[in-house]
């Protein structure tokens, strides 16, 4: 993907093209005077809230590890070098 550089004037002038650009996931800048300024991009769809009340259901059958993770991963990793 190449980054497509416009000055303000010809953004001004193909706003509408540039925006369906973006929209496809082109990386748009738009310049002034040969300094980027605003970049173009697609508007990713907002995130669903978590149910809390669901997660804890669902990972409270979970069994409690006795391991801290760091302290699993450091152990995983000095065994596997012997």
């Amino acid at each position: 993907m190449e980054k497509i550089l416009v000055s303000l004037a010809e953004a001004k002038a193909r706003l509408s093209e540039l925006s369906d650009l973006a929209a496809r996931g082109e990386e748009v800048v738009i310049t002034k005077r040969g300094k980027p300024v605003v970049r173009l991009s697609r508007v990713e769809p907002a995130r669903k809230p978590v149910d809390r009340e669901r997660l804890l259901r669902l990972t409270a059958p979970m069994p409690v590890q006795s391991e801290d993770a760091g302290d699993f991963i450091r152990r995983l990793r000095e065994e596997a070098r012997y």
